[in-house]
């Protein structure tokens, strides 16, 4: 199991994600391209009033909600950021461009997230959850607890 915390740069992931939306016939809108980029700036959860404000600080003009909402919806879609259900937060997917499940640790104190990169964790609760008839929508799976650096804190 690997824990991801580095992204490869933002240029790169930019231009990856433009030629993930050409292959797909989805549109990279500029205000879609502006928030992925924002998001890519600063890794770490953000809620998405927290990004408008940065946006209208960045864009020198007042966004209304609905505008953000919807380019999260899309990068979302695409597979290039994740939402923490517990949290209401956005963050960048460390590996755009390949499927995969949603596994986080999340620190209560300071808020670090770290995705970690292991299939089989995801892949086992949905066969778990198949196996009870249940069928899953959205396998997010968030452990909330104390990073190191809050631990050794106290």
């Amino acid at each position: 199991m690997k824990a991801t915390t580095d992204f490869q740069s933002a240029e790169a992931t930019l231009e990856q994600a433009e030629t993930l939306c050409r292959k797909r016939g989805a549109r990279f809108t500029p205000m879609r391209r502006e928030v992925f980029e924002l998001m890519l700036a600063e890794p770490g959860p953000r809620s998405a009033y927290d990004l408008m404000a940065t946006l209208e600080g960045r864009l020198n003009r007042r966004l209304a909600p609905p505008t953000v909402y919807r380019a999260l919806d899309f990068l979302l879609a695409q597979g290039f950021i994740h939402r923490l259900e517990s949290t209401h937060a956005y963050l960048p997917c460390m590996h755009i461009g390949h499927a995969h499940h949603g596994v986080y640790l999340v620190c209560e104190r300071c808020g670090q997230t770290v995705e970690l990169d292991d299939p089989t964790i995801a892949t086992r609760l949905e066969q778990g959850a198949e196996a009870h008839g249940f069928s899953v929508n959205r396998p997010v799976v968030e452990l909330h607890g104390r990073c190191g650096r809050c631990r050794e804190d106290g």
